[in-house]
């Protein structure tokens, strides 16, 4: 029940604007890892692929918000999934954007569902024995787009071995500031 008032509470500060984002230039292999050691128990029996290349770009970001729907998305693919299969967190530039991607082995979203998965109190299986009221999405959703990025759910085998659900955020990216005093800290 704690978490679903909190869950509650914190869509609808997103979408009344009422958070503010706290935005750093961050690399994304930090918060990744943070989001895998905050999962751990329910990922214990899953082996995890991470495919963060080394020389990714830094991307602005609040690190906080990100690490919740990384948490959010990974929770999603252990819930829905067989025990014992695989998940797979991966992150690219492509087109001019920073994306990241949670991909699992199980059965997928159904079909025409894709979208509907992202409406509050929406869930994957209408009927369903897993916990959860169908927020995880929403929120994710809300965070991404409160950072100017879109998210979105595809079932298809975009990874490989990984034919279930995959869901991918974008998140735009910018310049970071360079060392030399130029950038943003060359206005201080």
């Amino acid at each position: 029940m704690t978490a679903l008032v909190s869950n509650l509470l914190d869509m609808a500060r997103i979408e009344s604007g009422e958070v503010t984002l706290n935005l750093q230039w961050q690399p994304i292999e930090e918060v990744v890892g943070s989001a895998l050691r905050a999962s751990v128990s329910l990922l214990a029996a899953r082996p995890i692929e991470a495919q963060i290349p080394h020389d990714l770009p830094l991307v602005k970001f609040d690190v906080v918000l990100i690490e919740r729907v990384l948490v959010n998305l990974l929770e999603n693919a252990a819930k829905y999934t067989p025990q014992g299969s695989g998940i797979c967190i991966s992150a690219r530039v492509s087109q001019r954007q920073f994306q990241v991607t949670v991909a699992d082995a199980g059965p997928g979203i159904p079909q025409g569902r894709e979208e509907a998965v992202f409406q509050k109190f929406m869930r994957g299986e209408r009927e369903s024995a897993m916990p959860g009221v169908g927020l995880g999405l929403a929120i994710c959703r809300a965070i991404v787009r409160a950072h100017g990025g879109e998210i979105a759910v595809a079932t298809a085998d975009m990874l490989g071995a990984y034919r279930g659900a995959t869901i991918t955020f974008w998140l735009p990216l910018g310049s970071p500031p360079g060392l030399s005093g130029e950038g943003e800290l060359a206005h201080e």
